[in-house]
């Protein structure tokens, strides 16, 4: 993939084969208020279907969601997710953006990302874990033993199963 405007940190790479990438993101509180929101996409090979962000809203620890790294990729081009989670580009013609919408407990908050940036971590992504073999980076025998024995304590649903690099 091509890049005309790389983001001002690039993606790191983690040693158990996984990458973070910090993102400026942009909070839309209302008709032409944005709000700056410190945030950071993570990958790991260990969980290789899911992205994870994480974003600060204020003090405290971090807003964690957990979402599929496909859904995040065709956001990129047109409307992703029918659920808790939906990406899709966004419409402001001087700056490309990609929208990310998520319905939680408390309401729904849209995010927006530089594409650029998203689509620089997803290249780092693909690299790590080509789409299509995801299946191969799964254990499915410890897979299995989580689900059959539940959540780890004090973990929600959005936490994931895999607790990522």
């Amino acid at each position: 993939m091509t890049h005309r405007s790389a983001p001002r940190v690039p993606a790191q790479r983690t040693s158990a084969g996984g990458c973070v990438m910090p993102l400026a993101l942009s909070l839309v509180a209302g008709p032409g208020l944005r709000v700056p929101v410190a945030a950071c996409l993570r990958y790991s090979a260990a969980d290789p279907y899911a992205v994870h962000l994480d974003f600060h809203l204020g003090q405290g620890m971090p807003v964690r969601w957990t979402f599929a790294r496909e859904l995040l990729a065709t956001g990129l081009h047109g409307w992703a997710g029918t659920g808790d989670v939906s990406v899709f580009p966004g419409t402001d013609q001087d700056v490309r953006s990609t929208c990310l919408s998520l319905d939680g407990d408390t309401g729904t908050v849209l995010l927006l990302a530089p594409t650029p940036a998203v689509t620089t971590f997803l290249a780092h992504t693909d690299r790590l874990v080509p789409p299509g073999t995801e299946l191969r980076h799964v254990d499915l025998d410890t897979l299995l033993t989580r689900l059959l024995d539940g959540p780890a304590p004090g973990l929600g649903w959005r936490d994931g199963l895999a607790e990522p690099d």
